[in-house]
C-alpha cells in the first residue's frame, strides 16, 4: 500500500480524467441527520493511469462498491485500493492495471453526516406548528461539494448533473433543474430532475424541507418562485417582483437570455453567507430575501433588492461563464456587485444607488490601505485559503475597478464588450485576461496595461495635487493607512473639473508625477478644482492648502455633486488616519457638512464621526465632551428636518437616514434622543402594533435603551430580550443583537456576549452581536480568549470565525494590545483560515495606536474642538 505522496499537498487535482456527467442519487435522513448516496460519473480517461484521483471530505466511501466500466470494452475494473487523504481532501482510487483511455463510468457508493456547520450537505432547523424540525440544505461554494459526494471539485471541471433525491413524501425537494418524475412509495418519494446544462460542482444544489412559495413568470416563460417557511409566503413577494424584472434587465444587458427553464429562490433559517447563486436554485439568509411591509425597515428592502440582483447577475457572470480557478474569484464577485447596482438603479432610480455605491468603494479602500491587504488576483494553494478571499477586495475593490474602467471606456462600449465576452465563453471558463481582451478589442484602448496595475498588485495610490505657476502638478505614491510608504505604481485615470462640471479634463497618469497646463490660469487662484470627478477612480486625492480651502468653500456653498462631497470627506478622513492631515483640519472640514442634504454623504459623515469619537476618547478623555457636543450640533439640522416619525410620501433615502441619524445621536448620548426613544419603547412594550416605533427607527431606539442600561437598572435589557424571544422575524432578531453591545456597563456586555453563545442565537447571527461599546472592548477580548476553544470548534470551518477576530481585536489602539494579541494566537497553534484576518486586525490596532500618538502631539486641537462645539449656527 503506497502512501500516495504524489497526490498530497497539490493545489489542483491531476489531469488523468475529465468528468462529463454525474448521475447522483442522495437519500437524506432528517431524523438521524445522516445521508447515503451513489454516484455514477461518466469520465473521459485522457492519460495512461491506474489511478483515478478526485475530491472527497467527511465522507465514508464503500471501497467494495468502487468500479470503473469502459464504454468501449465489456471489461469492468474493481478498485484494489481506496484511500481518503484527509488533509488534502482527496480520494485516491487505485486499480490493478492501467484503465483504457476514452469514455467510461465510475461508480461509487458513500455516506455522510448532515452536519451543523452550514457547509457541504447540512441541516438547518425550523419550527412548524410549535415542533422543531430539520431541513437538509447544500452550500458548496467554494470547495464543499466534496462533503456531499466524491467529485472533481474545481470550477474548471464542468459537467452535467442528473440528480435524484429520495425523501419523505410530505416534504418539498428542490434542485437546480425542474422535476421530471416523482414516484411515491408510502412515506418516501423518489424525485428525479432534468439533466442540467454543463456547470461547476460548487453550483450544484438540493434543499429538502417544508416550504410555502409565491410564483410568477417572466415574459419568456421562465417560472420564478420564492420559497420560505410555512406562513411567510407574503414576505417573498417583493423579492419575487425584483427577480422577474431583473432577469429581463440582464437579458437585455448581456444580450443573452437566462438559460434555465426555472429559477427558485429560497430562504434558509441557518445560512452562513448572505446568499448563494446556485444555478436555478438560489439560497438566501431570511434577512436577504424576505421583506415584511409592517416590520422591515427601508434598509432591509434595499438589502433584499441588491442581494437578489447580485445573485441573479451570477446566473450569467459565474454560472454560465465561470472563473477558471479561485485566483479569478473577483471576476465573479466584483462583477456581480457592480452589476447589481446597475439593476437596482434600473428598478429604483429614486434610491440614487450609484451614489450609495461609494460605500462599497470606501470599504475596498479601507481594507486595501493595509500593508496586509492582497491583490485582487491571489494565488490559491489549498482549499482552506479560499474562504478568506471572499472579502472587500474581491467584492468591493473588484466592483470599484470595474466602475472605474466602465467610466473610462464609456458605458456603451463596455456593455457591447461584455455581451461578446459572455457569448464567447458561455458554458466554459474564463480568466481575467479574457475579459480584458474582450474590452480591448471593442474599445481599442490598452485595457490590459491599464488594469494589470490594479489587479496584479495590492494597494492603490494617493494622488497629491498642487498648483505652481498656473500649472497643476500631480504626484502618485502608494497610500497606506499606517502613513508608511509602499512602492506600488499605477496607471491612474485622472479626471478633473475646474469651477464647474461643464468641462471635464481627463488623462492617464502613468508616471510618478506629471504637470499639466490649465487653459484659464485665473481659475486656479480663486475657483475650486476637483480631481477624481464623482469618485469614479479607485484612489485617494490630497490637495494643497489653497485647493483644500477652495473645496471647503465649494461644499458650504453647495457647488459640488454629492459624490464629490462624499469623496472629499472620505479622502480627508483617510489622510488624517494616516497622519497626513491634522485632526483639527478634518473636524473643520466636517463642520462644512452641517446642512448636507444627501443621505449617502450624511451616512459617511456619521461613520467618520463615530470613528473619530472613539479615537479622541483614546487620545484624551478631556476632549470627549466637546467632541460629542460638536457632532450632536453637526447632526441637529438633519435630525430636526427628518424627525422621529415617517412623513407621508417621504423618500426611501429619508427613511434610511432616519435610522442612522438617531442611532448615532443615541450613541453620542444626546439627551432628547434618549428620552424620546425611552418613551417610544415603553409604548411598544405595551402595544406591539403601536405606530410610535416604525421599523426604520427600531435599531436607534434599541441602542438608546441599551445606552441607559446598567447592572443596577437592567429593565431595558430584559425587555429587549423578551422582544427578541417573541419575534420570529430574522430581521428583528438581528436588529436587537446589533444593539445589545451598545451598553456602557462591562458586566452587562459580558452577559450579552455569553447570551450569544446560547442556543437562543443561531450560529450564523452571533457576529451581529460582537460590535460592543468602547467601554466593553476589554471585556470582549477576555471573553474571546476564555471561549476561544469553543468558538474555534464551532465556527472554525467557515469564514464566520474571521468576523470574531476582526470585530473584537480591531477597535483597540495600543501597542501593548498588539503584543498581547500576537502572544495569545501564537500560543494557540496555526490556523491558516484566520491567518490573513488576524494580521489585518493587528495592523488596524497598530494604525489606531499611531493615530492616537499623532493626535496627542497636535497643537491647538483642544481649542479647535472647543470652538466647533460652541459655534453658533
Amino acid at each position: 500500500m503506497s502512501n500516495y505522496d504524489q497526490f498530497r499537498c497539490k493545489p489542483r487535482l491531476p489531469k488523468f480524467a475529465n468528468p462529463k456527467t454525474y448521475d447522483l442519487h442522495l437519500k437524506p435522513d432528517l431524523t438521524a441527520c445522516k445521508f447515503t448516496g451513489t454516484v455514477n460519473i461518466r469520465l473521459d480517461i485522457v492519460a495512461d493511469t491506474k489511478f483515478i484521483v478526485l475530491n472527497a471530505a467527511d465522507l465514508s466511501v464503500d471501497s467494495k462498491s468502487v468500479r470503473f466500466q469502459s464504454e468501449t470494452g465489456s471489461k469492468g475494473f474493481e478498485a484494489v485500493n481506496v484511500e481518503l487523504l484527509v488533509e488534502d481532501e482527496v480520494l485516491v482510487l487505485e486499480f490493478a492495471e492501467n484503465l483504457p483511455q476514452g469514455v467510461g463510468v465510475l461508480f461509487i457508493k458513500f455516506d455522510g453526516t448532515l452536519n451543523d456547520q452550514m457547509k457541504g450537505f447540512y441541516r438547518s432547523t425550523y419550527e412548524h406548528n410549535g415542533v422543531k424540525k430539520n431541513m437538509a440544505v447544500t452550500q458548496f461554494e467554494p470547495a464543499d461539494a466534496r462533503r456531499c459526494f466524491p467529485c472533481w471539485d474545481e470550477p474548471a471541471c464542468k459537467a452535467t448533473f442528473k440528480i435524484t433525491l429520495e425523501v419523505p413524501s410530505d416534504l418539498v425537494a428542490l434542485s437546480n433543474m425542474p422535476v421530471v418524475e416523482e414516484k411515491v412509495d408510502g412515506n418516501l418519494k423518489t424525485v428525479s430532475y432534468q439533466e442540467s446544462p454543463i456547470m461547476s460542482t460548487y453550483l450544484v444544489a438540493a434543499v429538502v424541507g417544508l416550504f410555502d412559495y409565491v410564483e410568477d413568470c417572466t415574459p419568456d416563460g421562465v417560472k420564478v418562485r420564492v420559497y420560505c417557511q410555512v406562513g411567510k409566503a407574503n414576505q417573498g413577494k417583493f423579492a419575487l417582483d425584483v427577480a422577474v424584472k431583473t432577469l429581463g434587465l440582464y437579458k437585455d444587458y448581456f444580450e443573452t437570455p437566462y438559460t434555465l427553464p426555472k429559477l427558485d429562490m429560497i430562504a434558509i433559517p441557518d445560512f452562513a453567507a448572505g446568499a448563494m447563486e446556485n444555478y436555478g436554485l438560489v439560497t438566501y439568509r431570511e434577512t436577504a430575501l424576505l421583506y415584511d411591509d409592517k416590520h422591515s425597515a427601508a434598509a432591509n428592502k434595499q438589502r433584499v433588492a441588491t442581494v437578489v440582483a447580485h445573485e441573479l447577475a451570477h446566473q450569467w457572470f459565474g454560472n454560465l461563464v465561470t472563473m477558471e480557478w479561485w485566483t479569478h474569484l473577483w471576476l465573479n464577485e466584483g462583477f456581480a456587485t457592480w452589476v447589481s447596482y446597475l439593476a437596482a438603479d434600473g428598478l429604483f432610480p429614486e434610491w440614487k444607488i450609484w451614489t450609495q455605491f461609494l460605500d462599497e468603494s470606501t470599504e475596498g479602500l479601507r481594507l486595501d490601505g493595509l500593508s496586509e491587504s492582497h491583490p485582487i488576483e491571489v494565488e490559491i494553494n489549498h482549499a482552506s485559503e479560499i474562504d478568506e478571499i471572499f472579502d472587500a477586495i474581491s467584492y468591493r475593490k473588484g466592483a470599484s475597478v470595474i466602475r472605474m474602467l466602465q467610466s473610462y471606456l464609456g458605458p456603451e462600449v463596455f456593455q457591447r464588450a461584455l455581451a461578446k465576452y459572455i457569448k464567447k465563453h458561455a458554458c466554459s471558463n474564463a480568466k481575467t485576461e479574457d475579459l480584458w481582451a474582450a474590452l480591448e478589442e471593442e474599445s481599442k484602448e490598452p485595457v490590459n496595461k491599464l488594469m494589470n496595475s490594479w489587479t496584479k498588485q495590492k494597494g492603490y495610490p494617493v494622488v497629491s495635487v498642487s498648483v505652481k505657476d498656473s500649472k497643476l502638478t500631480f504626484e502618485q505614491r502608494q497610500f497606506l493607512s499606517s502613513g508608511g510608504s509602499g512602492d506600488g505604481q499605477w496607471v491612474v485615470p485622472i479626471t478633473l473639473c475646474c469651477g464647474s462640471y461643464e468641462a471635464k479634463k481627463s488623462f492617464l497618469l502613468d508616471k510618478k508625477s506629471q504637470t499639466i497646463d490649465i487653459d484659464e490660469p485665473s481659475s486656479l487662484s480663486n475657483s475650486w478644482i476637483k480631481i477624481n470627478v464623482d469618485q469614479a477612480g479607485f484612489y485617494r486625492v490630497k490637495y494643497d492648502d489653497n485647493l483644500s480651502a477652495n473645496l471647503r468653500y465649494a461644499i458650504e456653498s453647495k457647488r459640488l455633486s454629492a459624490m464629490d462631497r462624499y469623496g472629499i470627506l472620505d479622502d480627508s478622513f483617510a489622510l488624517s488616519m494616516a497622519g497626513q492631515l491634522p485632526l483639527s483640519s478634518l473636524l473643520t472640514l466636517m463642520g462644512a457638512y452641517r446642512e448636507e442634504p444627501e443621505y449617502t454623504v450624511l451616512s459617511n459623515l456619521i461613520s467618520v464621526s463615530s470613528k473619530v469619537a472613539r479615537i479622541v476618547a483614546d487620545v484624551d478623555s478631556a476632549l470627549v465632551d466637546n467632541t460629542k457636543k460638536f457632532f450632536i450640533n453637526l447632526f441637529q439640522y438633519s435630525a430636526e428636518r427628518i424627525g422621529f416619525d415617517p412623513k407621508q410620501g417621504e423618500s426611501h433615502l429619508d427613511a434610511l437616514l432616519r435610522g442612522e441619524l438617531f442611532t448615532t445621536l443615541a450613541v453620542l448620548g444626546h439627551e432628547e434622543t434618549l428620552k424620546e426613544a425611552s418613551k417610544r419603547f415603553q409604548a411598544y412594550l405595551e402595544d406591539r402594533n403601536t405606530h410610535l416605533l416604525p421599523p426604520d427607527i427600531r435599531r436607534a431606539v434599541y441602542v438608546a435603551v441599551m445606552k441607559k442600561v446598567t447592572s443596577s437598572d437592567r429593565s431595558g435589557f430584559d425587555s429587549l430580550l423578551k422582544v427578541y424571544r417573541e419575534t420570529d422575524l430574522s430581521q428583528e432578531k438581528t436588529r436587537i443583537l446589533g444593539a445589545l453591545g451598545s451598553c456602557c456597563d462591562p458586566d452587562i456586555i459580558l452577559e450579552v456576549l455569553n447570551f450569544l453563545l446560547t442556543p437562543e442565537v443561531r450560529s450564523q447571527d452571533v457576529v451581529f452581536g460582537l460590535a460592543v461599546s468602547r467601554e466593553g472592548r476589554e471585556v470582549a477580548w477576555n471573553w474571546l480568549k476564555n471561549n476561544w476553544t469553543h468558538i474555534s470548534n464551532t465556527w472554525g470551518r467557515g469564514f464566520l470565525l474571521t468576523r470574531f477576530i476582526s470585530a473584537i481585536v480591531s477597535p483597540f489602539s495600543s501597542h501593548e494590545k498588539v503584543k498581547e494579541v500576537e502572544e495569545f494566537f501564537a500560543s494557540h497553534g496555526k490556523q491558516p483560515s484566520i491567518a490573513r484576518t488576524l494580521k489585518q486586525s493587528i495592523e488596524r490596532v497598530q494604525i489606531n495606536a499611531k493615530w492616537v500618538e499623532t493626535v496627542r502631539n497636535e497643537k491647538n486641537l483642544a481649542d479647535c474642538v472647543q470652538e466647533l462645539a460652541f459655534r453658533n449656527y
